[in-house]
Order: structure tokens, then sequence, then C-alpha cells
């Protein structure tokens, strides 16, 4: 049999920053995102073998373990190794790995991997794990076990999927999931523009200067954390209740704000992007992620959405194709293929 496993990626509209300790966990965090129809997926061969075999589709990249090895984190791979660890899991399988974005492009890949990871690991094992349980443990693996910088909310978007308004204090996390119409879902949908800017980012980086900075108790930091609170809150309702434009415009505000935590959070290709998008009738957007590069993604009326994304285009962006994606983790049996000649 194969076990396989996908979990959404996402994009944020406001609050991302606030969900890094040590800030939420002392002032709070907010966040409200929603996930799309990019995912990360994990597919699992159990076998009679001793050996677990793991395989980066992405990264061209295999590496090899026997089942009583210790596995030390080496930077190979390691979310494999990790999860292995945190569910003991020592028997001969082997694993591929594969997303549907690049890491580093500011919608959540590293830690939508580490979730598909568990949800497949959980299915062959036959372990029932709720949503939280499971965003928990990718949360643990990825920050705790492996010191990977970064914030609470790619876990949470990741297991629960669809429109949630996430709140983060002292470790207590309580997804609130939004139920919006389909109509205002296919309207928000067709009024958004997903650009990829070709270049990515090690986000790390960014999140530790931004710690940093809150640390210091730079002014303009916390002056920023908590207008993106209040934005958050003030989009929520305005996505509630259908104010698009309205929502969209208050996307300018929070990319404003965002780039105050950080100076490295945009660059004078992003900003040129970014203003030509302004210039062409684009009402508001925000680059998605810690920042440094990867998917902007930009609002504008149905009207001048044609022109956004042909400017964008001429200055070396690409358009991405998507949608919103209303699930969270999901996890099958499949059928052994690779008799007939495939196993993926």
């Amino acid at each position: 049999m194969i076990i396989r496993a996908k979990a959404p990626l996402r994009i944020s509209f406001a609050g991302g920053g606030t969900d890094v300790s040590p800030y939420c966990d002392e002032n709070g965090g907010v966040v409200l995102s929603s996930t799309i129809n990019k995912y990360a997926y994990c597919s699992i061969l159990p076998n009679n073998t001793e050996e677990i075999v793991v395989n980066s589709l992405d990264f061209d990249l295999t590496v090899k373990y026997h089942i009583k090895e210790n596995l030390v984190y080496d930077g190979k791979l390691d979310f494999v190794k990790a999860a292995l660890n945190t569910l003991g899991i020592r028997q001969g399988c082997e694993v591929y790995l594969q997303c549907d974005a690049p890491a580093g492009s500011g919608l959540g890949t590293s830690s939508t991997v580490v979730v598909a990871i568990l949800g497949a690991m959980a299915k062959w094992m036959e372990q029932r794990l709720g949503k939280y349980e499971l965003a928990e443990l990718a949360y643990q693996l990825e920050r705790e076990d492996l010191g990977i910088k970064g914030g609470y909310q790619d876990q949470y978007a990741a297991a629960f999927g669809g429109f949630n308004f996430m709140e983060f204090h002292s470790g207590d996390i309580v997804v609130n999931q939004l139920k919006i119409s389909r109509d205002i879902i296919n309207e928000l949908q067709y009024n958004l523009l997903l650009c990829y800017t070709g270049k990515i980012h090690i986000s790390a980086n960014i999140i530790k200067d931004q710690i940093n900075n809150y640390e210091n108790k730079d002014t303009e930091v916390l002056k920023a954390m908590e207008e993106l609170k209040a934005l958050s809150h003030a989009m929520k309702r305005e996505l509630l209740r259908g104010n698009l434009n309205h929502f969209g415009s208050l996307l300018n505000d929070c990319w404003e704000n965002k780039k105050r935590l950080s100076s490295k959070i945009s660059n004078p290709e992003i900003d040129t992007l970014y203003e030509e998008a302004l210039k062409q009738g684009a009402l508001g957007g925000k680059l998605l992620g810690a920042g440094g590069g990867g998917y902007l993604l930009v609002y504008c009326p149905y009207s001048k959405k044609h022109l956004v994304a042909r400017r964008l285009e001429e200055l070396g962006g690409q358009i991405t194709d998507w949608n919103f994606e209303l699930d969270g983790m999901q996890s099958w049996i499949a059928e052994e293929q690779h008799k007939a000649g495939s196993i993926l």
C-alpha cells in the first residue's frame, strides 16, 4: 500500500509577525489567513527492509537511514527524521516529499511539509491526531526540536484549512474558523492577484532580526505590532461583511506596518513591483510570509486586474493561477501502482 497526505499552503492577510515568540507570549498575537489550492505532499511506501529511504522530489535529494540508527539532525531532510523520532517510528519504508511552491516563497512551505509528513505517518501508524494536536506536534518539531525560528500560524493553517482568525497568547492558541459565504469567497478570489517575484528568502534570518528589534524595545516595531493586530480585527470584520474593496485597501496598511518590523522585509525590486501595481489601479497588497521575496498578493478591482497583471509581468513577475482551499490536511491509502510502472 501507499500512504499519502497533502496539506494546503496559505496566504496571510494580516497579523503575520505577531504570532512569533516572545512577542505573542507577552502581548498576544492575532493572524487572519486562508489556505489555497497549492499543497505539500508526503507519500510513504512501507516495506520489510531495515532501511528508511527519504526522497525529496523538489531538491532531487535522497538520504537513507538504518531503522536502528541514531537519527542526527544534520540539515539533510531533518523534518522527516524529527517526525520519525516524534512518533517513535522505526520501520522500513520509502518516503517521497514534494511541494507546489519553493521553500522561502512566503506560503508557509516548510511548516506545511511538516504537517503533511506527520499526517502521513500518523495514518500509517493508525494514530488519530486532532487538528490542534497535529498543529502542536508540527510546531514542536520545527520550532523546538529543530530550532527553526518562526511563528505559530503556518502549522495551524495547514492543519485546519480554510479561512481562520487565529489568536496566540503564552502557548494558548485558539483557531476561529470563519464561515464566509461562497459569494464573498468567489468575489475575493476574483479580485486578488498572486504574483511570484522570482526570489526566495530565508525566513528564519528575517524573523531573527524582527525578534531582536522587539527585544531591544524598538518603538517603531512595538507600534507596528499593535497596529497589525488592530488591522487583523478590522479586516476580519470587513471580510465577514463582504466589504471587499475596503478589505483590499487595508492590505496596504498591513504592508506598510509589516515593513516597520525589519529592514530586511522589503527591497527596491519588491517596492517597485508594488508601487507599479498601485499605479495601475490596485487598492492594496502585501508580500506574503516573513518578507524578502516570494509571493506578492495584490487586491485589484476587477476592471483593473488585467492592467495590474500585465504590468507586473512586464517587470518580471509571474502571475500564478490559484484558488482558495477550505479543507486542511488530508491523508488516505492508495493502491500500489509501482507494479504498473509508477509509484507516484
